[in-house]
């Protein structure tokens, strides 16, 4: 059950390019990368922070603004340029005493693919390709780069019965 899987979750991670951003890579004319990233994700990581959650990044491109962006977000678990994904993936979960069960990961293509399947808590995006919506145990209403994260958090924190604390905390 969903749920289920949920209230376990200690750490979430998610790739960038179509998770954390529309996906779209913008080029200028010196060959400057730059990404967009929605502020409700950076709110809700902030949120599953607060609540005591880790967050990581695992992604297979590189980028200095992911660098800068996980800065901002205070986000210490960083894995750029990472082909297989899933090795990476268990040396995080190595570093912080982590099972499976207590992952939760969300992606958007086929690299993400044997991550989805082995984390505890599966995530796709909802323009994620078919094979990973099929993989996983949630798909978002939002898609990549529009607050997917976010919601997948908000799921995550109610069932683990945090989230109207968190509420109440910005109510005065």
């Amino acid at each position: 059950m969903l749920e289920d899987r949920c209230q376990k979750i200690e750490f979430l991670v998610s790739d960038v390019d179509g998770v954390l951003t529309d996906g779209r890579l913008i080029f200028d004319n010196q060959g400057i990368e730059s990404k967009r990233f929605h502020v409700h994700d950076g709110t809700g990581i902030k949120l599953w922070q607060r609540a005591g959650g880790k967050f990581g990044i695992l992604t297979s491109r590189s980028s200095h603004i992911v660098e800068v962006r996980a800065g901002e977000l205070g986000i210490n678990h960083i894995r750029q340029g990472i082909e297989q994904k899933l090795p990476a993936l268990r040396e995080m979960m190595a570093e912080l005493g982590l099972e499976a069960e207590q992952v939760g990961y969300i992606g958007d293509d086929l690299p993400d693919l044997p991550v989805v399947q082995f984390a505890g808590l599966g995530v796709a995006v909802a323009d994620a390709c078919p094979e990973l919506r099929r993989a996983a145990e949630f798909v978002t209403q939002l898609p990549g780069g529009h607050g997917a994260v976010r919601e997948t958090i908000e799921m995550i924190l109610k069932a683990q019965h945090r989230w109207d604390h968190l509420i109440q905390s910005f109510s005065g």
